[in-house]
């Protein structure tokens, strides 16, 4: 790449953009410009990372352009005309999870790029470091072949709090208007690990329920799924569970023919063997994995190597997450 296009633009400026500018500053490329249509925000971030030019309006941004790679870390509904506009431009795109909103519309946006650009999609949740230490384990033979998968989240984070807005709700305004919740926003996570841990899935039945009051989307949903060589794998999650913490934990438990691993929260261990069980940092890590997904991203279009995350790859996710809906009888649609 010339020193142009190892410059970077980054499309949304909200909460997760910090971990996504402290990954590109890590990755040593400069983040050259930055566009929100809350140019409040975008401003609040462009002071605090360095960033020269900030815009409201990514026509104007592409057009001005000065950069090779672009992270579109904004809400779902920009992901689509945003990719678009920076196919147009040459411009090398890493697109914040979920793709799009609909597998439909997922595949007429990598129709539309085809090889225009590399597309990698940023689901870095299989590169958190108590997952990657469970892919490791697996990758060198310890548990022998997974058979059996479970695994579960759950979290207060929509729970009724005295005089203030369930904690999810304040942190994501939109969940008051949002149709699909836990399975679309947090569970397509889940099933994207075990896809990667235990290999291809199907899901053969769901349900999906809402506890909390006053929300349109799902809250807690249970998934049975078939996979490779008669395995069984389930998904359960809730985020209306008194007593967890707001921010949801994962607890994964994979039986294989030599072994079976638990990921019980921030702890890693096999069966049998507790005492020589892996603790893990979870929040003083948390960063790594955004570090890890811009690192694979620019090192991928740097060296013409594949993406973790392609965007064929994760459409496989998206269509297993849409799937749960289908199963469970609830319309496609945010």
């Amino acid at each position: 790449m010339t020193d142009t296009q190892q410059n970077a633009a980054l499309v949304g400026a909200g909460m997760i953009s910090l971990h996504h500018l402290r990954a590109w500053r890590a990755s040593g490329v400069p983040v050259v410009a930055i566009c929100d249509l809350d140019m409040a925000k975008a401003h609040e971030r462009a002071a605090e990372f360095g960033i020269a030019r900030v815009y409201d309006d990514p026509d104007k941004m592409f057009a001005d352009g000065g950069f090779g790679l672009v992270d579109i870390a904004a809400s779902v509904g920009a992901h689509d005309p945003v990719t678009r506009l920076a196919a147009d431009h040459g411009v090398h795109v890493m697109l914040q999870k979920p793709m799009t909103e609909t597998v439909a519309e997922a595949e007429a946006l990598i129709e539309y790029v085809g090889e225009k650009i590399r597309f990698m999609v940023h689901e870095n949740y299989r590169l958190r470091p108590h997952y990657l230490t469970v892919r490791n384990w697996i990758d060198e033979g310890r548990i022998g072949t997974p058979r059996h998968a479970v695994i579960a989240c759950r979290g207060s984070g929509l729970c009724q709090r005295d005089g203030q807005e369930p904690f999810l709700v304040e942190r994501q305004p939109y969940l008051k208007d949002f149709k699909r919740n836990l399975v679309f926003e947090t569970m397509i996570h889940h099933l994207d690990v075990l896809r990667l841990l235990v290999g291809p899935l199907t899901v053969v039945a769901a349900r999906l329920n809402r506890l909390a009051d006053g929300l349109p989307g799902e809250d807690t949903a249970t998934i049975l799924m078939d996979g490779p060589n008669g395995l069984i794998a389930t998904a359960d999650g809730c985020i209306c569970a008194p007593g967890y913490p707001p921010l949801h934990g994962d607890r994964l438990e994979i039986v294989g023919t030599k072994a079976t691993v638990i990921m019980d929260y921030n702890r890693v261990y096999l069966v049998g063997a507790e005492d020589e069980a892996i603790e893990v940092d979870l929040l003083g890590r948390y960063q790594e994995c955004f570090d890890h997904a811009i690192k694979n991203f620019v090192d991928g279009v740097r060296d013409g190597t594949p993406f973790d995350t392609d965007r064929l790859d994760n459409l496989q996710t998206l269509r297993l997450m849409e799937s749960v809906y289908d199963a469970a009888g609830v319309e496609v649609g945010p």
